[in-house]
């Protein structure tokens, strides 16, 4: 198993989910998240007053799933939330040893 974590616009988060959704992922986590890369923030003006911010708000999506699945998940992710701007985010991939489920003990990818 594997465990795909995608960071990305607060706003493409609805296009995302349902995009996963559609292709049959089962489950997720989300998170928001703050956070730069070279992206490094932007200036914004308040009242008269420059100011930096520097954590820009994003939106962390994790899902775990089969390993055969892992390209068909990442390709939705990219198709789903890429604008084409410095900003779209990060996709993280991961082994997954074990997944229990607490309420039936189920192991593996049943538990999933």
């Amino acid at each position: 198993m594997k465990k795909i974590e995608a960071i990305i616009r607060p706003y493409k988060l609805d296009e995302v989910k349902a995009a996963l959704t559609e292709m049959g992922v089962m489950g997720m986590t989300i998170t928001e998240v703050k956070g730069y890369g070279r992206q490094r923030g932007h200036t914004e003006r308040y009242r008269g007053s420059e100011y930096v911010v520097d954590l820009l708000s994003k939106i962390k999506i994790e899902v775990v799933i089969p390993e055969d699945e892992v390209e068909g998940v990442v390709q939705t992710i990219i198709d789903s939330a890429r604008t084409g701007e410095v900003g779209d985010g990060k996709i993280f991939i991961s082994s997954v040893d074990e997944v229990i489920r607490i309420r039936t003990e189920e192991r593996g990818e049943a538990a999933v």
